[in-house]
Order: structure tokens, then sequence, then C-alpha cells
């Protein structure tokens, strides 16, 4: 049984500039040249991003030189894995140095470096608020290629699902200090301290 976590947070104007962001792409890495060290080849399918004053926002491959630009107004960028991944794939439409160091950051690898092991946001999510992820990012490849409007639709609500997890696992840590895992080989809930 799935238990719901009852909570809110504060979206008050000017209190926080910061972008979450996630990345579907039009190819799988095993179809590339280059696998995992050539993720700047997948192509972007589309990105959807989140932040206070413009809610969720769907960016297509064409949009994403204006989406380069507009992160530049945001600190930090607030991601699930986006240094290894997201930021590759849009490396190949320009400059994305600024998103990186400071600007970033990738949940997944602070909690890889605490842990030391990846963390699935999947699991991440139902522990810490009691949801889940809508799909994978396989199934986002399958219905982007389609071409069918209406399973084209279902990738940009999966992104936007992922960016909403994202969000939300970030604003607890932030809120609480801590997210919740839990553990595979034990069956117990684990509180992680965080601080981002």
């Amino acid at each position: 049984m799935v238990h719901m976590r009852n909570l809110s947070f504060d979206f008050t104007p000017g209190q926080n500039r910061f972008m979450v962001l996630d990345v579907e792409t039009q190819y799988l890495s095993e179809e590339v040249p280059g696998g995992w060290n050539a993720v700047d080849k997948l192509k972007v399918a589309l990105v959807v991003t989140w932040d206070e004053a413009a809610g969720m926002r769907v960016w297509y491959e064409a949009d994403v030189p204006g989406l380069l630009d507009e992160t530049r107004n945001f600190s930090p960028i607030v991601t699930f894995n986006g240094e290894r991944f997201d930021f590759q794939v849009l490396s190949a439409y320009g400059d994305v140095s600024h998103l990186r160091g400071e600007r970033s950051r990738d949940l997944m690898v602070h909690l890889r470096d605490k842990l030391g092991f990846r963390v699935k946001l999947d699991s991440l999510a139902a522990s810490t608020l009691g949801r889940g992820k809508s799909g994978s990012g396989i199934q986002s490849v399958e219905w982007w290629r389609s071409g069918d409007p209406a399973l084209r639709q279902k990738v940009a609500d999966y992104c936007r699902m992922d960016v909403e997890l994202t969000r939300d696992i970030y604003l607890f840590g932030k809120e609480k200090g801590y997210v919740l895992l839990d553990d595979i080989k034990t069956g117990a809930t684990r509180r992680i301290n965080v601080s981002w």
C-alpha cells in the first residue's frame, strides 16, 4: 500500500529562482555510434522545464537555443542525472558550461556521492513523495518515434511528471533537510540527510 504524504511548499514569488529541467530524446544510447559516450548524439525530442513564474513549459528541438538562453536567468538548475545526461544531450545545440558547477543541483549525483550508488528517480519519489513515474525513457523514445500526436503528447506528459517529481523531491529535501529511500535489502525506509 502506498501512503501519500501531505506536502505543501512555499512558492511565494521571488523566494526561488531555480529551474527544474528534464530532456527526452529521439534515440536510445545503443542506437548511436559511441553509445553512452556519445550522449550528445541522442537528439532532443523535447525538454520540459518548471520555474515559479512560468510553471511547466515544453521546449521542442528547434526551441533548444532559446531554452539555453533562458537557463541563464536561473540558479540553480535542478535535474536528476543532468550532469551525465540532460546537459550532454543539450550540448549538441550550444554552450552548456553555464549549467554546470555551482549552478547545477543534480539530485542523482548528490545522492550517489552520499550513498556510494546510483538511486533511481522512481524509487526516490515513491519513498519520499508516495508517488512514482508514469513510464520509462525507452517507452518515451518509442512514443516519440511513432509520430502519432497522441503518443507524442504522452512523451510531454511523462517528461512533465519527471520534472514534477524532481521539483518536489528537491523542495522536500530543501525544506526538511532529508529525503527518504526504501532499502531493497532490508525493506526499511532510510532517511538520507541532504543540503541542496
